[in-house]
C-alpha cells in the first residue's frame, strides 16, 4: 500500500495541521504528536501549491503560541495536582521531572529551545507555569519559540519543495522526513543513553 503523506496534509486541511500544533504545544496528551515532521511536510505540501503557505504557517504560529499559554495556565493552577496525579499511558510524571532539569539547565532559554526537543516542547511551558515564571517573561520567549520553530521548519520544507523537480518530489520526501524524525528525536535518544550510563554507574 502506497503511503501518500500529502494528500493526508491535504485532507486534513488547515485546521487538521493547526490543531495538532496547539495540542502538541499546550495539551499533556499531545507530546506524542510528530510536530516538527508535521510543519516540514506541510511547508513541502504548500510548495506544491495544495497548501497556501501564508495562510499555513501564520495560523502554526498563532496555534503554537496560545497551546504554550494553555501549558503555562495548566501548570500556573494545577502545578501541585500534576505531581500527586498517577501515571497513565497519557501521563507520566518522569516527563514533568525531564523537562524540570531541561529547564535548570538553560533557564528562559529552554521556552525557546524546547521548542525543537519532542516531549520537552509540550512541557516546557507546564513547568514554567509551575514555576511562577513571570507572564511577560514567558510570553516574550514563547513568541520567539513559536516564530522560530514555525517559520523556521515550515519554510524550509517550503524551499526544498520548491528546489526539487516535479517528478523528483516523491523519491525525496519520505526519506528526508525520516531524516527530520530522527534528527528531532536525537536529543531525547542521547538523554535516555547518559542516564542509563549514570545509573549503571
Amino acid at each position: 500500500m502506497h503511503f501518500d503523506l500529502p494528500a493526508l496534509i491535504k485532507s486534513l486541511g488547515y485546521f487538521g495541521v493547526w490543531g495538532i500544533i496547539f495540542a502538541e504545544s499546550g495539551l499533556l496528551i499531545g507530546f506524542f504528536l510528530p510536530g516538527d515532521s508535521l510543519l516540514f511536510t506541510a511547508g513541502f505540501v504548500a510548495s506544491q501549491q495544495l497548501l497556501n503557505i501564508w495562510i499555513l504557517i501564520i495560523g502554526a504560529f498563532i496555534c503554537a503560541v496560545l497551546g504554550d499559554n494553555v501549558g503555562y495556565t495548566t501548570g500556573y493552577r494545577f502545578g501541585r495536582k500534576l505531581f500527586s496525579k498517577e501515571d497513565s499511558w497519557l501521563f507520566h510524571k518522569k516527563h514533568i521531572v525531564k523537562t524540570q532539569k531541561f529547564y535548570q539547565k538553560h533557564g528562559k532559554k529552554t521556552i525557546v529551545l524546547a521548542r525543537f526537543v519532542p516531549i520537552v516542547r509540550t512541557f516546557a511551558p507546564i513547568v514554567a507555569g509551575i514555576g511562577a515564571m513571570h507572564y511577560k517573561t514567558f510570553m516574550s520567549y514563547n513568541l520567539v519559540g513559536g516564530f522560530v520553530w514555525t517559520f523556521g521548519i515550515t519554510f524550509l520544507g517550503f524551499f526544498l519543495g520548491k528546489s526539487l523537480p516535479a517528478e523528483q518530489v516523491d523519491k525525496y520526501l519520505l526519506p528526508i522526513i525520516g531524516l527530520i524524525i530522527v534528527v528531532s528525536l536525537l536529543p531525547s535518544i542521547i538523554h535516555v543513553i547518559q542516564e542509563s550510563r549514570a545509573n549503571n554507574k
